[in-house]
């Protein structure tokens, strides 16, 4: 089904819901995509330890090279 036979079938079901029921069709915009952040992985207790560790590493090997 096409958007222009889509369109053309709730139009004649709006009229027939206005003719046999004699009610109001209220029709709303559509709402809009909401944004997508890009997903980030949270640092773990674990992964902080490690990069802790691998600064004290880093700083012990500077520490002794003069």
């Amino acid at each position: 089904m096409t958007k222009d036979e889509l369109r053309v079938e709730l139009e004649r079901q709006e009229q027939r819901y206005k003719e046999v029921y004699g009610g109001e069709v209220t029709t709303y915009a559509a709402q809009p995509e909401p944004e997508r952040k890009p997903w980030r992985k949270r640092a773990s207790l674990l992964d902080q330890a490690f990069a802790q560790e691998l600064q004290k590493i880093e700083k012990d090997l500077h520490s002794e090279e003069p």
